[in-house]
């Protein structure tokens, strides 16, 4: 047992609760997919072995991952960041149109997609990073230290907004944290603000008068309907129907499976796949551990971040985990009836291959800077 433990360095704490986040994953899938399974013409067990089949991947390329030095993405920053941008434009060109928008891109010759934002999140933070570390003497120079991660944030963000609002706010609010945290000066990120808005604004305005795109009524909708009280019952369907299962668990769920709302909440596996946790383990059971653990992880982040006597690992594990655990916040949020609904999964929870693979390598790369930084205070200890 303890030879099996070896295998895998770094942040004990955090292979922990990746392993309760796996059962809670198990679980609340295999409970929510019913639907699908009916809607698809196929059966539960085809959902569940499918979905199993990603955590196990996705658990093989974290511990894959984690053997992997993290000076090698520093080196690699500028190109894993220009296939991300090239990915981007070939999915707004040539993307899989789902669901009102296309953010996907087929892999050819497999039939399986994934969600080219999602490669972008990873290889901004890890660009942003570097560029942080490299620059701590000029990033309070507007031009040499500023303006130039200020032109690389906008373009991803920009290639990501059209079509995935959420997933743009959540990369350019993680990279405004990570500029706060690497010394930017405080009113060049309220101008980064100001930029983001006036960017926004550009993009609904082109909409409108184009008809180029129909997103940002999309995004005005599920707005209004968030926070009108004389909205038509069906456009809030999906928030409803997840508070009446959050309503039905309680503080002590009705057990595992027994959920009555799961045939009937659109994405339940996905996108509200809190609320089934909720009604199925309740409030002590199901809310809370999930809350706790993904704050525990960014704790550990901070944990990590003390050990580092380097800037670049700091800031790549401080900004992956912010955008995960904001991710997830995001989710329950939607879930609870907090945000205007959105279509961000629970990071290593929710049903969907890109989200959990992806996930993956955020974690990977994070344990694999504990990693080293853990053999590298040994060594000095000797």
């Amino acid at each position: 047992m303890r030879n099996i433990l070896q295998l895998f360095k770094g942040d004990r704490v955090i292979w922990v609760l990746m392993v309760f986040l796996t059962i809670y994953s198990g679980i609340a899938v295999a409970s929510s997919v019913a639907a699908l399974a009916y809607r698809d013409g196929g059966n539960v067990t085809m959902h569940i072995v499918r979905h199993v089949g990603f955590l196990v991947v996705g658990w093989f390329i974290i511990y894959i991952i984690h053997k992997v030095p993290y000076k090698h993405y520093s080196s690699l920053a500028n190109l894993i960041l220009a296939i991300a941008v090239i990915l981007l434009i070939y999915t707004l060109a040539f993307g899989v149109h789902l669901n009102e928008a296309t953010r996907s891109v087929r892999i050819p010759g497999t039939g399986l997609t994934f969600q080219s934002s999602d490669f972008a999140k990873i290889a901004l933070i890890i660009f942003v990073a570097r560029f942080l570390s490299r620059n701590q003497t000029e990033i309070q120079d507007f031009k040499k230290g500023f303006l130039p991660v200020l032109l690389v944030i906008g373009l991803v963000c920009a290639l990501i907004l059209p079509e995935n609002f959420s997933t743009a706010f959540i990369l350019f609010a993680t990279s405004l944290v990570l500029l706060f945290i690497g010394r930017v000066k405080v009113k060049y990120l309220l101008g980064l603000v100001g930029a983001g808005i006036l960017l926004l604004a550009i993009f609904v305005i082109i909409g409108k008068a184009t008809g180029a795109s129909i997103r940002e009524e999309t995004w005005q909708n599920r707005i209004e309907q968030h926070f009108s009280k004389d909205s038509n019952p069906e456009e809030k369907f999906q928030s409803d129907k997840a508070k009446i299962a959050i309503a039905n668990g309680g503080m002590f769920g009705k057990f595992a499976g027994h959920s009555t709302q799961r045939r009937s909440l659109p994405q339940a596996y996905s996108d509200f796949i809190f609320a089934i946790v909720i009604e199925e383990y309740g409030f002590l059971f199901g809310a809370l551990p999930l809350v706790f653990i993904y704050l525990i992880l960014l704790y550990r982040a901070g944990v990590i971040v003390r050990k580092c006597d380097r800037t670049f690992p700091a800031f790549l594990v401080i900004g992956l985990m912010i955008g995960l655990v904001m991710q997830a916040m995001i989710n329950m949020g939607v879930s609870s009836g907090l945000l205007p609904v959105t279509g961000q999964p629970l990071p290593w929870v929710s049903r969907g291959g890109t989200s959990i693979l992806f996930t993956a390598l955020s974690m990977g790369i994070i344990l694999g800077v504990s990693r080293s930084i853990d053999e590298e205070a040994s060594v000095e200890e000797k």
